[in-house]
This record gives C-alpha cells, sequence and structure tokens, in this order.
C-alpha cells in the first residue's frame, strides 16, 4: 500500500485497497482461527460488520458478533463498562482472536480488550477518521479520566478503499483534522526534546512530516472524498500510526493540540454532552495553539509572564515555528476537508476553551510542550 518496509515487519498484512474485506477469510484460514468474537457498533455493522458476518458464514468461520452499547448520550466510549461487554464475550481458551469493525474508539476497546486477554486483534477500518489503527496504547476513560494504557497493535489490517470512500464527510475531515495536529505535534516533540531531554528520533520525525505534507498537497481531492483523496488519508493516518509504533511512544503524533482535545473530551462526558469527533477537535486545537505559539514566538505577547528560559530558546523555537502554518491557514486547510475550522463550529464554548488553554498541558505531565512552559511562567 506504498507505507515503507517498516510495515512488512510490524504486522502480518497490510491492505488498502479496493475489496481488502474479502481478504480477511483466506488470511484467519492461514492463521486457523476457528472462533472470532467480532466487535461494532450500529454504525460499523450497516458500514462493513454486516458484509464481514456474511463472508465469514459462507467460509464457515464460527464467530460472536458483539455490538458495543452506546452510553446514556448516545457515544460508544472506551470505558470501564464497554471493556468489560467485550470481555464478557470471550471464552477463554475457546476464542483465538478478536475482530475489531471501526474506527479509533472500536479500534481502542478492542486493542485494550486484546492485550488484556492474550490474544490478537484484526482490524477492519470502516472510516480514514484517526491515526489510531495502528497503535499500541489505547485511550480510555477510567472514572471520567482519559489515561493511555500500553495494549498492543493488530496483526493484521484490512483497509477496503470501497467502505472507506462511503464514510461520511464529517469522518474524512476529522482524519484529516487529525494529521494537521502533526504541525504542532511535531513542533511540541522538538521542543520536548530541547527543554527537558524527551527521548527524539529524526527518521520517525520524517516519517510524520511526510505523511502531513502528503494530506496538506491532496486536501482538496480529500475533501471531495474520491479514491485517491481516500487513499492518500488512509496511507497517511496509518504511516503516522507506524511512526508512534516504531518510536514506541506518541510523541510524533500528539502534542499541546491533543492535551487540548483530551480535556474538552473528558469536560464533555463530566457534562453529559455528546461527544465530538476526536480529529475535528484536534485540527480545531491545532489553529489555536498555532495562534498561541505564533504569538508568542513571533511577537512575544504571553498568556501570563514571560517565561524565564525564554531568551535561552527563542533562538531555536523560532527557527521551527516557520513549520507550523498560521491560525489562518490551518482554518482554511480544514474547510478544505469540509470540516469545522472554529471553536464555534465544534461548539466550544469561550469559558471552556479558555480554561483548557491553561490547564490542558496537566492531562500529560510527563510532556514539556511549549504550552506547558507558557502557563507555568
Amino acid at each position: 500500500m506504498g507505507v515503507g518496509l517498516e510495515a512488512e515487519s510490524l504486522f502480518e498484512r497490510l491492505i488498502l485497497e479496493p475489496g481488502a474485506i474479502r481478504q480477511v477469510v483466506p488470511y484467519v484460514q492461514e492463521r486457523q482461527f476457528k472462533r472470532l468474537v467480532v466487535a461494532v457498533d450500529d454504525n460499523t455493522y450497516e458500514a462493513a460488520g454486516k458484509e464481514l458476518a456474511f463472508i465469514l458464514k459462507v467460509a464457515g468461520i464460527e464467530f460472536t458478533l458483539c455490538e458495543l452499547t452506546p452510553n446514556e448520550t448516545g457515544d460508544v466510549v472506551a470505558d470501564e463498562a464497554t471493556l468489560v461487554q467485550l470481555m464478557l464475550e470471550l471464552e477463554p481458551g475457546i476464542s483465538d482472536a478478536l475482530v475489531a469493525v471501526g474506527s479509533g474508539t472500536i479500534h481502542d476497546i478492542v486493542r485494550f480488550v486484546s492485550h488484556q486477554c492474550g490474544i490478537p486483534f484484526i482490524s477492519v477500518p470502516t472510516a480514514p477518521s484517526v491515526d489510531g489503527f495502528t497503535s499500541a496504547g489505547a485511550p480510555l476513560i477510567i472514572r471520567g479520566i482519559k489515561k493511555t494504557i500500553p495494549a498492543v497493535p493488530p496483526v493484521a489490517i484490512f483497509a477496503d478503499l470501497d467502505i472507506l470512500k462511503k464514510a461520511p464527510q464529517r469522518l474524512v475531515a476529522a482524519g484529516f483534522g487529525d494529521m494537521l495536529g502533526k504541525y504542532t505535534s511535531l513542533f511540541d516533540w522538538n521542543f520536548s526534546h530541547l527543554a527537558a531531554g524527551e527521548p527524539y528520533n529524526e527518521r520517525v520525525a520524517l516519517i510524520t512530516e511526510q505523511a502531513l505534507q502528503s494530506c496538506v498537497k491532496h486536501a482538496e481531492v480529500i475533501g471531495k472524498r474520491t479514491e485517491e483523496g481516500i487513499r492518500v488519508l488512509m496511507t497517511a493516518l496509518v504511516e503516522s500510526g507506524i511512526a508512534m509504533l516504531m518510536f514506541g511512544q506518541s510523541h510524533p503524533a500528539s502534542g499541546a493540540e491533543h492535551h487540548v482535545s483530551h480535556y474538552w473530551e473528558m469536560e464533555y462526558l463530566r457534562r453529559g454532552h455528546r461527544a465530538l469527533l476526536h480529529g475535528a477537535k484536534v485540527g480545531v486545537a491545532c489553529a489555536e495553539i498555532s495562534h498561541l505559539y505564533h504569538d508568542a514566538i513571533d511577537r512575544r505577547e504571553f498568556p501570563d509572564a514571560k517565561p524565564e528560559q525564554w531568551d535561552q530558546y527563542h533562538k531555536q523555537i523560532s527557527a521551527w515555528i516557520t513549520n507550523v502554518p498560521s491560525e489562518e491557514n490551518i482554518r482554511e486547510l480544514l474547510k478544505q476537508a469540509g470540516g469545522p475550522s472554529s471553536l464555534e463550529e465544534l461548539g466550544i464554548d469561550d469559558n471552556l476553551f479558555k480554561q483548557s488553554l491553561k490547564e490542558a498541558h496537566n492531562v500529560r505531565l510527563n510532556r514539556h510542550t511549549l504550552l506547558r512552559l507558557l502557563n507555568e511562567a
């Protein structure tokens, strides 16, 4: 699928092409999996679960279909209740593998259960909406707090372009927004390495940068959901996930923009509001973080006081910030992809936004982002 040699050693199968779902059965038979548990929700069952169930049934492969239950607001959430629901469908010593049919949340649920129960899982994405398909970490909501728990990546990925092209525009735009977030995450990764000695890898950073630029170059066709656009976007999302897998942590793809997004997500859960799409939040947060960082670096306009170490870092971060587009440019790219480009479109109120800029760095206190430095001044 054009994601480089790294994929060949990380996965037993990685297929991105029309009709990829039909290659699940030959793989399952090759691995001699006799009993599967297939995780879906209402939407992903219609998008791909129904077809996969038919294919498995015709092939004589036994499976249990687990339709994950939404919470009170109508969202399937990667929380304790949903994790237990899936675990209860597994039969110890009998279930051979799990299948995640869906997008980010279903994959997070399945990868955690896969890890905890010691059985492999297969990925069948239904929308190019996140870069977490290949991730080894599972972002879960534990007692209302977002935590990323070590888990496992899939053993195989079957990304069917015929299915992915039919994904709603808002999901495609969310995937594009998740990729745009790499502008600020790559900046923050450089900064954390400079300011706190956090680990850094040039090759991994280059893989992420190239995936980002591929999406930006094809923003128009991604917005139009052409086969080329969806292929480019899904390839970039997989490459970003592979970069994190190679590095062993999420630094390449997650900085202040993700911390702000997670903060909004936890507050929405606390308020009992419907969840916002992860990538939609990340894209808008990226624009806001770009504005904050350019203000501080280019214009020396700080949210509070000037950090003590500012003059020490200023020359280097001034060079890095040139790689982060302006707030206006990021919003224009989000519009091209057909997604929300502002806080107002997302529904994030002014008080929540201001609060998140001040407190979101606490979401990951082991990350030394520029947002953290500005807030701790």
